[in-house]
């Protein structure tokens, strides 16, 4: 869950469509859409290049 997670933060980040989940349903969508959510509130809040790996470090940890 934890992984999902992080995958769909990345994915957010980098600011690529929610469409490129994985999975079409379950705990494990869920979980990568939140990251996806958050990582794309980061990218439009400028958390890009060295204070991005500080703010990912920040969301891994207290995920």
């Amino acid at each position: 869950m934890e992984r999902a997670f992080q995958r769909g933060y990345m994915a957010g980040v980098e600011g690529k469509s929610k469409e490129m989940c994985p999975k079409e349903e379950g705990p494990e969508h869920q979980q990568w859409i939140n990251g996806w959510r958050e990582g794309r509130s980061d990218h439009w809040d400028g958390y890009t290049g060295v204070s991005g790996i500080h703010r990912f470090n920040e969301v891994v940890i207290h995920h």
